[in-house]
């Protein structure tokens, strides 16, 4: 019986089609994004929150579980988890003034209670130039909302104070309304994206960059080849001089072995 099992169980395996994988969004998805959140009138913060938490999903190449607010099982950073820094300086979060806090040049996340993280690892980044696309910026507004909000540090980053919660559903479909806006041109449909996209896409923005494949497994926490799931040959920028350089380096002779006959 096992051996029949087995090879019924081979065969299934076969005849099951290949697991998709979630397309990396490129930066102007979401930039979209961002550019409508804080340019809208969000009342309850639910829109902005939900852009600022794919900011930071992005630049800190994040797992769901780690930028939502969900009833579920996940852990996603909270308040006590933040850092921010101007210079070497550590600013306090609970008592430095606003326009100190806006100020800061540094940002940190500490990994205390998240399922994939080293506990006590830090990961942090500086600004990115950007008004609204940058990790420090977005880590500073959220932290000025919860603290508006007496919020305590428990708190995850991405708790707003209404009836709405920013979850992996809000944000798939926040990614897959900017994805529909942009069309065809993209490359890729709406349904092609979810919540998961993110982690993705912020390692390719690092390929693309030229950062060293060893590094962005650093930078993502990955401990095995399992980057490579996340790196994707399909964006345009990285494969189109490839066919050139083929060409240019493809003629080449091998060293003979013993076999070979001399000339």
């Amino acid at each position: 019986m096992d051996f029949r099992l087995k090879r019924t169980w081979a065969a299934w395996k076969k005849e099951d089609p290949p697991p998709n994988r979630v397309k990396p969004v490129p930066i102007r998805v979401i930039r979209h994004i961002a550019n409508l959140a804080h340019s809208s009138i969000d009342i309850n913060n639910h829109y902005r929150a939900t852009a600022d938490m794919i900011i930071l999903a992005f630049f800190f190449l994040l797992r769901p579980g780690e930028y939502i607010d969900s009833n579920s099982e996940s852990s996603p950073f909270r308040l006590e988890d933040v850092q921010l820094f101007i210079g070497d300086a550590r600013l306090c979060l609970q008592t430095s003034p606003p326009e100190r806090l806006r100020r800061a040049s540094f940002a940190s996340l500490t990994f205390t209670n998240q399922k994939n993280g080293v506990r006590g690892e830090v990961i942090g980044l500086s600004r990115s130039g950007d008004p609204i696309l940058c990790p420090v910026r977005t880590i500073i507004r959220r932290v000025l909302y919860l603290r508006t909000n007496n919020a305590p540090p428990s708190t995850p980053l991405a708790r707003t104070y209404n009836t709405k919660r920013v979850t992996a559903a809000s944000i798939t479909t926040m990614l897959r309304e900017a994805v529909a806006f942009f069309g065809p041109q993209i490359g890729f449909l709406p349904s092609d994206v979810s919540a998961r996209c993110l982690r993705a896409a912020g390692a390719t923005a690092l390929l693309l960059g030229r950062v060293d494949t060893d590094i962005i497994s650093l930078i993502g926490r990955w401990r095995s080849d399992e980057t490579l799931r996340y790196l994707h040959v399909q964006a345009y920028p990285l494969m189109k001089d490839y066919s050139r350089k083929m060409l240019n380096a493809g003629d080449y002779t091998l060293i003979p072995n013993q076999h070979v006959p001399q000339h």
